[in-house]
């Protein structure tokens, strides 16, 4: 019995630690700068919500850039207020003309600033979310880098710039991203042929349905009419004989 208390003890113990560490790797990954866009889809516009967390156990964060891509840019981006924090749009002239849209861009929104005011800053144990508006996304399967450059009331610059890389351990400080998918056009297209598929193959099976329907119908009439030539001459042949 005794032996059998400690197995549970230690069994409880080992399920107590391992959730306390599941629980700081969840802390310490949501504690990054992330980027959530509510329809990455090719082609169209999203809004990008960036959750912008404070590391500091003795500093605010009183300011957040975010970084925009020249090579792909984007032609139309917009910021969403948020109260205590001054916004600002960077334009900047791109390295060499892009066609986005079917339009020549020649220059873009390179980054979005945001400044707060002192009473607005991210303190301890809090978090604030800045979003924007932003279009036209590139194609299906690109990888959309945002760095993001995190200033604190002490000085401290935190640059979120880190490529990750698939296969090897997250980067202390990896750039907030996020992979574009099919454009809604094409997601329609795709989810609407097997649907046209399978009309055409119950359509197929409705017509072999009907066509071996009225053979079964001809085949039917073809044997009572021979059934009737037989009864017919059995008919005379005994006539004849009884005469």
């Amino acid at each position: 019995m005794k032996t059998s208390h400690r197995r549970t003890l230690k069994t409880a113990c080992a399920a107590t630690m391992a959730a306390g560490l599941l629980a700081v790797g969840v802390s310490a990954a949501s504690a990054h700068v992330n980027v959530a866009p509510d329809d990455p889809a090719a082609g169209g516009s999203t809004h990008l919500t960036f959750n912008v967390p404070n590391e500091s156990p003795t500093a605010k964060t009183s300011k957040l850039e975010v970084s925009l891509p020249t090579d792909m840019p984007f032609n139309e981006v917009s910021v969403k207020p948020i109260e205590g924090w001054k916004s600002e749009l960077i334009t900047t002239t791109l390295p060499k003309p892009v066609t986005v849209a079917g339009a020549t861009v020649t220059k873009a929104v390179s980054s979005v600033v945001w400044t707060a005011d002192a009473a607005h800053q991210i303190g301890q144990n809090e978090y604030q979310a800045f979003s924007i508006s932003v279009g036209v996304l590139p194609d299906a399967g690109t990888t959309v880098a945002l760095p993001a450059t995190q200033t604190y009331t002490d000085g401290t610059v935190v640059k979120w710039d880190e490529k990750a890389v698939a296969g090897q351990a997250e980067p202390e400080h990896p750039a907030p991203s996020f992979v574009t998918t099919a454009s809604d056009a094409a997601a329609a297209s795709a989810s609407a042929s097997p649907s046209a598929t399978q009309a055409s193959s119950a359509a197929a099976s409705t017509s072999g349905g009907d066509a071996g329907s009225t053979a079964g119908w001809f085949g039917l009439v073809a044997g009572l009419l021979g059934l009737a030539a037989g009864v017919i001459a059995l008919v005379r042949t005994r006539s004849t004989k009884a005469k």
